[in-house]
C-alpha cells in the first residue's frame, strides 16, 4: 500500500470515528450530516476520503462496545420491548420495525421507527383518535429500487416515554421495501414474529 492510500485510509477512519461520536451525542442517525460535521471538525471539509454510512456503523458499533457495553444493551432491549408493544397495538396495519432499533445500534436517545400500511392514511388518523393517542403528522422521503422517490406520512407519537415514528405505506408495502439510506439496499424490516425472536435470543433476557 502506498504511502498516499494509506494517509487516506486512516483519514476515512477517523472521519468515520469522529462521525459516530457526532451520531451518540446528537441522539439520531443522520449518517451524512455526521460525517460532514466530522469533516469540519477535523478540518478535513474538502477531503475525498468520506467514509461510507457502513463504516460509520461500524465504527458506532465499536464506539458502543468499547464505551457503552454497560448501558446500550440494556437501552437496546427496552426499545425492541416498546416496539414489540406498539406492534402489537397497530397489528391490523401490519406493522415492521425498521431502522437501528432493529440492527442494533440504538439507544436510549433513539426513536421506534416502524413501518404500518393502510388503504387510506385517514385509517391510522381516525385510530390514533379512537384511543386519545395525541399525535404530530410529517413527511418523509423514501426511495425504491426503480430510483422512485416517493414522500409518505409520517405519524410521531410518545408510548410509555418511548418516541414512536410511523411511516404509512400503501397496502402493497409490505412487499416494496424502500432502499436504506445506510447501504441503498432494500431496507431490512421484522414484523411481530421476527421481533420475538430477537428478544428470545437476546442475552439480556436470560
Amino acid at each position: 500500500m502506498s504511502h498516499r492510500s494509506m494517509k487516506a485510509q486512516q483519514m476515512r477512519l477517523r472521519l468515520a470515528q469522529e462521525a459516530a461520536q457526532i451520531l451518540l451525542q446528537s441522539g439520531n442517525r443522520d449518517y451524512y450530516a455526521a460525517k460532514h460535521k466530522a469533516a469540519a471538525h477535523l478540518g478535513a471539509a474538502d477531503t475525498r476520503n468520506m467514509p461510507s454510512n457502513t463504516e460509520i456503523e461500524a465504527a458506532l458499533r465499536e464506539y458502543q462496545r468499547l464505551f457503552h457495553a454497560d448501558t446500550q444493551p440494556a437501552a437496546l432491549r427496552r426499545l425492541r420491548e416498546a416496539a414489540l408493544q406498539a406492534m402489537q397495538f397497530f397489528q391490523d396495519f401490519r406493522p415492521r420495525l425498521v431502522g437501528s432499533v432493529l440492527r442494533g445500534t440504538a439507544d436510549e436517545h433513539s426513536p421506534v421507527t416502524l413501518h404500518v400500511f393502510a388503504s387510506v392514511v385517514e385509517d391510522i388518523n381516525l385510530f390514533l383518535l379512537q384511543y386519545g393517542i395525541p399525535f404530530e403528522v410529517g413527511e418523509r422521503r423514501v426511495r425504491f429500487q426503480t430510483e422512485r422517490i416517493q414522500t409518505v406520512p409520517v405519524y410521531r407519537f410518545v408510548a410509555q416515554d418511548t418516541p414512536i415514528e410511523m411511516l404509512v405505506f400503501p397496502e402493497d408495502g409490505p412487499h416494496q421495501p424502500p432502499l436504506s439510506p445506510l447501504d441503498s439496499k432494500p431496507m431490512q424490516r421484522a414484523d411481530i414474529r421476527a421481533l420475538q425472536r430477537l428478544l428470545e435470543e437476546d442475552p439480556q433476557s436470560s
